[in-house]
């Protein structure tokens, strides 16, 4: 079994990997790949691990790799807000 890496989207460890496999090289291409870091934390959580995931795969410095920008977090709002 594969571990979780990012728990707001449920992508494994292993599904990761393989979109790095697959030619990802960036956060924002796994990110495409396999949503990893699109929950509601927006990569708060999981970034860090997917940028030394990629780094360990790639064989580069963890400073090497092109990371994302933090969003803020989407939260619904009542309409009579707007």
């Amino acid at each position: 079994m594969s571990k979780i890496i990012c728990r707001c989207e449920e992508v494994t460890e292993e599904e990761i990997l393989q979109a790095i496999r697959d030619g990802a090289t960036t956060v924002d291409e796994v990110k495409k790949f396999t949503r990893a870091g699109m929950g509601l934390c927006q990569g708060r959580t999981c970034r860090k691990a997917v940028e030394r995931m990629i780094a360990n795969e790639l064989k580069e410095d963890v400073s090497e790799i092109k990371t994302s920008s933090y969003r803020a977090p989407v939260r619904p709002i009542k309409m009579k807000v707007l």
